[in-house]
């Protein structure tokens, strides 16, 4: 099952962000306020992987400007508790199989899902219910299923005359001796006549495979040490910390769990595992990481010391250590850099969710994921994506980073801005809030300033810059060149090599500058 589509409605800066397409990965671009986190937030509620995540909140949640006339008119009747988000998923190969196995291939008119979450419902339901939406055709359903049923001919014939009335079918079937297909068809009738035929095709047999999804943001990220018995507190009370997300992570990827960190029987078998999960992060961490290629990953479990961190002064904690085989010193991760922390804290989670849903779908959802990067490390973190989670999950990310802008894959781009900020004037609702756009034409020049950067810097790197770069002050000494090249080509003499790409930088005092942020071997002549 694939996200292809979504919209967000009524939710903090948003009033209708307009339907936009999904793809395998796409990239939510805008500037800071634009309602970037609020799409991402909302979307996660649609079905979070941390199940008590789902909620919506009206007082929390819904666009502050109007929240007490939307209670009001709710709890008066005057309308229906208002739709935040909806997701429309195309059916996959797996998923039809499941539906047209039992139902036929006539079973649905088209492939698509659509599920919505609402508010609660302040008259009566406490929780956010999330609906569905499926065309099916019940009469192609029913007639399939009768065809495939081992019963008597006649029976066959009855029940195809009687497809309009369930019950008259079941009456029907309860005229037979009853055998495996009688009672397996009698138990999907039933189900069929309290509810329909897209009822029972979604909750038997989609719902267990609507993509689950994985929201990460910066407060996800490890400490760097963490009190095992506290942890386990909060595991036990199923109160984690968003922090307590990577550190399990990190805990499962060494295959232990908690009570073996505080039991193990003998030091080296938990020596071992921990130096294993050091080892296997820290070669998928310098894989994608240009930054420093000397670091590993070490672990450490041992008693608390009364000195220790505030927390950590009793019982048993856990340590993770960043080794600089350059500079042969550990430091602890939590005071590493913080694009470093991120980076590790979402391999770390990341390793374990695969693990946990081997054969599930899982979307990811990463809030401004390269924000404490350098820019070539975005480009590393674009690699990853590309190279790691494009073929696995579907991956949606937000930024305001011109390095986070894949200038090979524009197509994935879409742009978020809040129309009630770019205008003075008040605006009708519809026009308000947060918007999501494909169209260029569309946006505020704000919102494309990363769109143009990301375009500026590849036109850097491929139009102007080549392996031997000569380098002149302007435009004019381009032409001058080119044209002498020419004219020596043409009387049969040797012009200038098209290994060399003529740049202009539009002065002289620009050429030093220009060679040196290349950081390449130049040559200067006068």
């Amino acid at each position: 099952m694939k996200l292809i589509a979504t919209r967000v409605k009524e939710y903090k800066s948003i009033w209708d962000s307009n339907d936009f397409e999904i793809g395998d990965i796409t990239c939510l671009v805008g500037k800071n306020e634009a309602g970037k986190t609020a799409l991402l937030e909302a979307l996660y509620k649609l079905n979070p992987i941390i199940s008590t995540d789902s909620e919506f909140d009206v007082t929390n949640d819904y666009p502050r400007a109007e929240v007490s006339d939307y209670e009001e008119d709710v709890s008066e009747e005057n309308r229906e508790p208002a739709t935040v988000v909806e997701g429309t998923f195309e059916l996959q190969g797996d998923d039809m199989e499941a539906i047209t196995s039992l139902f036929g291939k006539k079973a649905l008119k088209n492939k698509k899902l659509t599920l919505s979450r609402k508010y609660p419902d302040s008259r009566g339901s406490v929780t956010s219910t999330r609906t569905f939406s499926l065309e099916a055709n019940k009469d192609e359903s029913i007639k399939y299923l009768i065809q495939k049923a081992n019963i008597p001919a006649d029976l066959q014939k009855k029940l195809t005359e009687a497809m309009d009335d369930v019950a008259a079918m079941l009456d029907l079937i309860a005229t037979v001796e009853a055998t495996e297909d009688t009672k397996r068809l009698t138990k999907i009738l039933k189900v069929i006549q309290e509810h329909d035929v897209s009822w029972y095709i979604y909750n038997k047999l989609l719902s267990s495979r609507v993509p689950k999804f994985l929201y990460f943001d910066e407060y996800y990220q490890m400490k760097g040490h963490e009190n095992i018995e506290a942890l386990k507190s909060r595991q036990e009370s199923a109160d984690l910390e968003q922090s307590d997300y990577p550190m399990l992570g990190l805990i499962g990827l060494a295959r232990l769990d908690l009570d073996q960190l505080l039991e193990s029987a003998r030091t080296q078998d938990l020596v071992n595992k921990l130096e294993g999960a050091g080892n296997r992060l820290s070669k998928k961490v310098l894989q994608y990481w240009s930054q420093n290629k000397h670091v590993q990953m070490r672990f450490d479990v041992r008693p608390a010391r009364p000195n220790d961190p505030p927390g950590l002064t009793s019982g048993t904690n856990i340590w993770a250590n960043v080794y600089d085989s350059r500079h042969m010193v550990s430091t602890n991760l939590g005071t590493r850099s913080r694009g470093f922390v991120w980076f590790f804290s979402f391999l770390a989670w990341y390793s374990q969710i695969e693990k946990d849903y081997k054969g599930s779908n899982v979307i990811l959802l990463l809030d401004e994921p390269g924000l404490f990067l350098h820019g070539k490390a975005q480009e590393d973190l674009l690699n990853y994506f590309e190279q790691e989670l494009k073929d696995k999950h579907q991956t949606i990310y937000t930024t305001h980073s011109p390095f986070m802008v894949d200038s090979r894959h524009f197509e994935r781009v879409r742009i978020v801005q809040d129309s009630g900020i770019e205008h003075e004037d008040k605006m009708p609702k519809e026009n308000d809030g947060t918007k999501v756009f494909t169209d260029v034409l569309e946006a505020h020049e704000d919102s494309l300033f990363p769109l143009q950067g990301a375009l500026g810097y590849e036109i850097y790197q491929t139009l102007f810059v080549g392996k031997n770069c000569l380098v002149v002050e302007g435009v004019s000494d381009l032409l001058f060149i080119q044209t002498v090249s020419t004219f020596l080509e043409r009387s049969g003499r040797t012009g200038l090599s098209t290994d060399w790409t003529i740049t202009p930088v539009g002065g002289s005092d620009k050429v030093p500058t220009f060679g040196q942020s290349k950081g390449t071997k130049c040559g200067y002549f006068d």
